[in-house]
């Protein structure tokens, strides 16, 4: 076996002209688990789509323990043990574990049927091997995200992968289901597997991975050991070299005025998921409602803006009672909503940049029985300059940008509607160091402008770096109200998780 699990050399991408990997070389040992780092739009995905098979390199050379390989497709890439887990995870939840292992590649007896029997001792052995309990007969819609993870890796030792790359695996999971995920990566590691890491979570990268390769602008800045000779790198030396200077420990929070009393909610209900919730927000405030997976802040978020059934309970906004019977009143009545998972409910794949940002308020583009197209592109134009969305042109398919881009664009086609109150669900999810602080930089300017925000989050430094107050939620209920002087991380992990503070 080869010291070097995959080396590759020389590596040049560009899309119509624009140069996105500039001669990349990146080589992941043996039995390690190797962290590919970077902001959205450094490069990592192009980087790892070249490796799966889905994209080919203008220029490089690949090599998989010593040998040269070409990799034209993505069954080319897995004949040589290589598995990509994307971090929209690929299962089926109305069937079994076993039907989600062997989908595609199904086993049959000498009749021609399906040999359910040899997929689900094929698949027990897997589980076995990992050291780990599935039911291989389970419904996957009956398990929990990191059990959906584990599938997902289960899956790529079925075809034999020895070089699994896992891209954000941990970005929907509890603290519990993270450390799960872990243990199944050093039993993996132990027994000679090669992981490639790709995470937005410094402190992860610090506690789990050997050595990390850091891209910047589709250049390789540096590769080094994360437990060295001068000791363990920190999050804050890595989050340097990903975006070329400080930002973990930048100032995030000013002091911005907070005016009267914008919405009032009084004994929500949305069963099994809220549980007569009351709360009201001020017009220039940041709220935060924190919690682990599980707790209820998402259904809050849409039952608010009219995108779940309220079984009893009162809206106020402005002391007059309301009822968002739809997402479409909800943005009349002046809120703004930027949802969860992204790709799933927040952009349309098969709009362009432009397309995606003005899809709100399309009526203000409307000429009679047309659309002003020229107006559409003045406004989207603005918002990308605005915002610092890095685009190739605004005819650019939305898929084309980085996860951070994106989530810039979903943004900006709620900026335009000129909210009254915000509500923004895990709005940095998947997104780098350095546009988390843009992000941030942007719900103050809100906040600055009279704006009331909602911010659902389930990170701790999220609600420490930019809110004035923060719900604790816990199994559908507000736990605890505290004020931005009574937070720390440690109060907020003992209420997410049912206890009480003094």
């Amino acid at each position: 076996m080869s010291e070097y699990a995959l080396k590759m050399t020389g590596i040049n991408k560009s899309f119509d002209g624009i140069q996105v990997l500039n001669n990349i070389e990146i080589a992941v040992k043996s039995s390690e688990i190797h962290a590919l780092l970077g902001e959205n739009g450094a490069g990592k995905s192009t980087l790892m789509n070249i490796l799966g098979g889905v994209l080919l390199a203008d220029s490089g050379i690949i090599e998989v323990d010593g040998e040269q390989v070409n990799l034209h497709t993505p069954s080319e890439s897995q004949h040589h043990g290589i598995a990509f887990i994307h971090q929209e995870l690929n299962v089926v939840n109305d069937l079994r574990v076993y039907e989600n292992m062997f989908l595609g590649y199904e086993v049959h007896n000498k009749f021609g049927h399906l040999n359910a029997q040899e997929m689900i001792k094929q698949s027990q052995e897997i589980f076995n091997y990992m050291n780990i309990k599935v039911d291989p007969k389970a419904v996957v819609g009956d398990l929990d995200a990191s059990y959906k993870q584990i599938i997902e890796i289960a899956k790529a030792l079925l075809r034999n992968a020895t070089i699994i790359i896992m891209d954000e695996p941990t970005t929907s999971l509890t603290h519990v289901e993270i450390d799960n995920i872990f243990k199944i990566m050093r039993t993996l590691k132990e027994k000679g597997a090669t992981i490639i890491f790709i995470s937005h979570k410094l402190g992860e990268v610090v506690e789990i991975c050997d050595r990390f390769t850091v891209l910047r602008n589709g250049e390789k800045i540096v590769v080094e050991d994360v437990h060295g000779p001068n000791g363990t790198v920190s999050a804050e030396t890595i989050a340097r070299y990903m975006v070329g200077r400080d930002v973990l420990d930048a100032n995030i929070f000013e002091k911005h005025d907070v005016g009267d009393v914008i919405m009032e909610v009084n004994n929500l209900c949305c069963s099994p998921y809220i549980k007569d919730v009351s709360f009201n927000i001020r017009k220039g405030e940041i709220l935060a409602f924190t919690g682990l997976l599980g707790d209820g802040r998402t259904e809050l978020a849409r039952a608010i803006f009219g995108d779940m059934k309220i079984e009893s309970g009162t809206i106020k906004v402005n002391g007059e009672k309301i009822t968002n019977k739809s997402p479409e009143k909800a943005k009349k009545m002046k809120f703004g909503y930027l949802p969860d998972n992204r790709k799933e409910n927040g952009i349309v794949k098969d709009l362009t940049v432009a397309e995606n940002i003005t899809l709100s308020t399309l009526e203000r583009f409307q000429k009679k029985f047309k659309l002003n197209l020229k107006e559409e592109k003045s406004v989207a134009k603005q918002y990308v300059s605005s915002l610092s969305i890095k685009i190739p042109s605004l005819d650019a398919n939305i898929t084309s940008l980085s996860g951070g881009n994106q989530q810039k664009v979903v943004l900006a086609k709620w900026l335009h509607v000129k909210p009254d109150i915000m509500i923004l669900s895990n709005p940095t999810q998947g997104v780098d160091v350095g546009a988390k602080k843009e992000i941030y930089g942007l719900i103050m300017q809100l906040a600055k402008s009279g704006v009331a925000v909602m911010v659902m989050t389930g990170e701790a430094q999220e609600v420490l770096k930019i809110c004035d107050r923060v719900c604790v939620m816990y199994h559908g209920v507000i736990k605890a109200e505290l004020s931005r002087n009574e937070c720390c991380e440690e109060s907020l992990m003992i209420l997410s998780t049912g206890g009480s503070i003094d």
